[in-house]
């Protein structure tokens, strides 16, 4: 990934509050038939030596896991806010002109060596897990076990673990860190008279100036 030093963010909270809130992590491998990208929703593990794991399952069905198994490394790419930016907002358009629209974005990439599982008590934990995060925000959160016992087993038989022990990370948080502290107010306040995910966006903005 292109990494101003700007734009680098390589503190490993920060990325993985940013995987947490957008755990729908495009999937990507190279193997003999060629690229390969699914996207697929994953948990974050960090342990206490700061290593970090990634967990997720796919369809049986789904030809990637195979590929997995043939691999030294794969590529998950997590996609945080983002959303154009106006050069009506700049305050330097009314002095030079000299202005363009440009894209802000948060982004993390995680590289790692996959692991494939079929594991019976690896997928209910994945399952569960998952399920958790998903249903935190639910009035009456949904639990696996609100299923029949059969019904889950026939659907856990119908899918494939996937474990990614990451060996390299990067952030990338365009948040107007390069323009003037007047061009940031003025992106600032631009996003602010948006919609709710522009409003998301003015906020990541004013956090990064910080």
């Amino acid at each position: 990934m292109y990494q101003p030093a700007s734009f680098r963010e390589d503190d490993v909270e920060t990325q993985l509050a940013l995987v947490r809130a957008n755990p729908l992590g495009l999937l990507i491998s190279h193997g003999s038939q060629g690229l390969l990208a699914d996207p697929i929703p994953f948990l974050v593990d960090v342990d206490q030596q700061g290593r970090v794991t990634l967990r997720a399952h796919v369809a049986r069905a789904n030809p990637h896991w195979q590929v997995l198994q043939t691999v030294q490394e794969c590529l998950v790419v997590f996609q945080g806010v983002e959303g154009y930016i106006s050069p009506n907002w700049y305050q330097s358009k009314s002095q030079s002109g000299k202005v363009v629209p440009t894209w802000n974005y948060a982004a993390v990439h995680m590289w790692g060596v996959p692991t494939v599982t079929h594991d019976p008590l690896w997928l209910r934990q994945q399952l569960d897990g998952l399920t958790r995060l998903q249903e935190s925000q639910q009035p009456e959160p949904w639990q696996i076990d609100d299923a029949p016992a059969n019904y889950i087993a026939s659907q856990m038989k119908g899918i494939v673990g996937i474990e990614i022990a990451i060996t390299r990370r990067e952030g990338k948080w365009k948040m107007s860190q390069n323009r003037s502290a007047e061009d940031v107010s003025g992106v600032i306040a631009g996003l602010q008279a948006g919609d709710s995910v522009q409003q998301q966006l003015a906020d990541e903005v004013e956090r990064c100036r910080e």
